[in-house]
């Protein structure tokens, strides 16, 4: 096999990508969870943070506070340690759930949710010195290397850049009281995180279209492995009874688009229905455009009411059509005279004028060969209609 055939060129089908995600192989950007649970979080802090600090402290001095019989009962020290450790759990407690709702959503914003049993299986190449040194010093490495050198870039510039902006305001709070100090650099301090948080969005904005476009190239396929998967598919018998079913809807959808064009359609009246379709200026005869049974057949006759095809009952002929005539293709020789009674009578009624004789409706009969009951199977005696 020459090299340009082993080079992986093609993009991955369905199944290779179905199968990487049964193993826990999906598109991963470890940024984009890192940032939003970040920012989220100092978004919170930053608009409850008085509040929250407020009822911190007020949970914490009072835990400070007892009654002098917890002196000599000692035994009511855990259930009073119990209480002011769940008020306090309930006051971060919103706080912990948004990170937590933030961190889920944001894991499964780039390849999906997955949890498969494959992802965290023991493998033993991940223990192999050569591919850990093939990690060390590869391309994704240096991506890495890349990435953290960029974030700390980032993170240092909001960091100087929000002492410069606020040299004045530090140099105040050096001057205030210890309250308004503490609120003026507890709200500083927030602000600048999340300023410095909003920097890792960048990082987020770059990796995860880039952690995309790496697992796409790294499920990419030889041209030899793209028709190894073909073949294994056609012949797995799902796969052709689904081909076969596709194929079936494609054609039966095919055909129903044919019955407007139909000049007549015989019906059963109820179990078969075939459509058919003839040029008086041609010289081939009458097309079978469209042919079915049971809901098909209703199909069929819903169509042709649709389209304003005429409908004509002939219980034997259209047996007989339905039984020997495939779609697209002539009528047999020996039902000429029996569908040229029928198209007749359909022309002569579009063609009927206001006021004149109603056309009378043909006995249409068919040849002994022809005569065919429900199930397909040849008659003994001709049938009359």
């Amino acid at each position: 096999m020459s090299e340009s055939s082993e080079e992986k060129t093609e993009e991955p089908t369905s199944r290779r990508l179905q199968k990487a995600r049964e193993e826990g192989q999906v598109a991963r950007s470890p940024e984009l969870p890192a940032a939003a649970v970040t920012i989220a979080a100092l978004a919170m802090i930053l608009i409850t943070g008085n509040m929250l600090i407020s009822k911190l402290a007020e949970a914490f001095s009072s835990g400070f506070n007892f009654d002098r019989k917890l002196v000599h009962s000692s035994n009511l020290l855990p259930a009073i340690f119990a209480h002011e450790l769940l008020d306090s759990f309930l006051l971060i407690a919103p706080l912990l759930l948004l990170t937590a709702a933030v961190a889920i959503a944001s894991s499964g914003a780039t390849g999906g949710f997955l949890f498969e049993m494959g992802s965290v299986a023991p493998k033993f190449s991940k223990i192999n010195p050569l591919n850990g040194f093939k990690r060390m010093f590869g391309v994704k490495a240096a991506v890495e290397l890349g990435k953290a050198l960029l974030k700390f870039t980032l993170v240092s510039g909001a960091v100087a850049w929000v002492l410069i902006d606020n040299v004045g305001t530090l140099n105040k709070i050096s001057r205030m009281a210890l309250e308004p100090g503490l609120s003026i650099a507890g709200e500083l301090l927030t602000r600048s995180s999340l300023i410095m948080a909003c920097s890792l969005a960048v990082i987020a904005l770059i990796d995860v279209p880039f952690q995309r476009w790496q697992f796409n190239k790294q499920m990419r396929m030889t041209k030899q492995e793209v028709k190894d998967e073909m073949k294994d598919m056609e012949g797995r018998p799902e796969i052709k009874a689904q081909i076969r079913r596709r194929q079936r809807e494609m054609s039966n959808a095919r055909m129903m688009d044919g019955v407007k064009n139909a000049d007549v359609v015989i019906t059963n009246p109820e179990h078969f229905a075939v459509a058919l379709a003839y040029d008086p200026n041609g010289d081939s005869a009458p097309i079978l455009l469209a042919k079915g049974a049971d809901a098909v057949a209703a199909r069929i006759r819903e169509e042709a009411q649709k389209h304003g095809v005429e409908i004509f009952q002939a219980a034997p002929l259209a047996r007989a059509l339905y039984f020997t005539t495939e779609v697209n293709h002539q009528v047999p020789e020996d039902l000429y005279y029996a569908v040229a009674q029928v198209i007749a009578y359909v022309f002569n009624l579009a063609s009927i004028r206001p006021g004149a004789a109603p056309v009378q409706r043909p006995q249409t009969t068919v040849p002994p060969n022809m005569q065919f009951d429900a199930d397909g199977r040849l008659e003994t005696e001709e049938t009359v209609n």
